[in-house]
């Protein structure tokens, strides 16, 4: 085998073995999430029991009362919202993951775990705060317990014409067209340095959080371990992202969580 022939092979190995990874790693969280997420709570029975649009929107009953977590209880629910938001997020950044493998093809395979780990801190980040916002809303009486949603139609409008709204901002614009071509911001940003790798993922993930941050925010609308949910907005982010589509596609989103924000209000003012 010749020089050139050896080099092709290396890297398509390599290539498989970063795609065989991530693949690894979105099945064992998404198992993790249907098998309860370490909160003794069965993920399908929750769907069963409040069906696709969740608890609050299908009125399934249910007792808001303020509560107290123990740590323990808020570390299972940070990793219960970062291994979702791995799930939910790596498949439509695998093509970046792939394109920066390519990129650095002379680099040890190594710089492709460490930019994977950069941009899976960002989503921890999010994580953190997303669990903050899940105790303060469970502390106040605001959001169920049981169900991990919000307890209040009126909160949960100002979330769906929030994110709505966000689909309409240039600062979601300009990560989307980042997270849709990532292939310039890769190649033009030379950090230098043993942490390089690991700064251009941070890089994506922010631009990826920019761009997805609010529609994360639905499932405290839909149910944070609701599969429907969860799964629909995993598929909209990744049509969003990887299709030609992707402009007319997030405004005509935007729209209708917008709409759906407001006809809640109203139902909810007159009922």
């Amino acid at each position: 085998m010749n020089s050139r022939l050896l080099a092709s092979s290396l890297l398509e190995r390599s290539r498989l073995v970063v795609a065989a990874a991530l693949l690894v790693v979105v099945i064992s969280s998404a198992g993790y999430i249907l098998a309860g997420a370490g909160t003794d709570m069965s993920t399908l029975g929750m769907v069963s029991q409040t069906g696709p649009a969740g608890a609050l929107l299908s009125h399934a009953p249910d007792v808001l009362v303020p509560a107290v977590w123990s740590p323990g209880y808020a570390v299972v629910i940070f990793f219960m919202w970062w291994l979702m938001m791995i799930a939910m997020m790596v498949p439509s950044a695998a093509p970046a993951i792939l394109l920066f493998e390519a990129l650095n093809r002379n680099q040890p395979l190594r710089a492709t775990f460490e930019f994977v780990s950069g941009y899976l801190i960002v989503w921890g980040l999010f994580s953190l705060a997303a669990t903050a916002i899940q105790f303060l809303l469970v502390a106040a009486g605001l959001a169920s317990s049981m169900y991990m949603t919000l307890g209040s139609p009126y909160l949960a409008s100002a979330v769906l014409v929030l994110a709505g709204a966000y689909q309409f901002t240039p600062v979601k614009a300009a990560c989307l067209t980042y997270c849709r071509g990532p292939a310039d911001g890769l190649s033009r940003h030379r950090y230098q340095g043993r942490t390089a790798a690991f700064r251009k993922g941070l890089s994506l993930g922010a631009y990826c959080l920019g761009c997805c941050w609010a529609l994360m925010l639905l499932l405290f609308v839909g149910g944070v371990m609701n599969l429907w949910w969860i799964a629909g907005l995993a598929l909209y982010v990744a049509v969003e992202k990887l299709t030609p589509f992707a402009k007319p596609l997030s405004l005509a989103f935007g729209g209708a969580l917008i709409a759906a924000g407001l006809v809640l209000l109203v139902g909810s003012i007159h009922s």
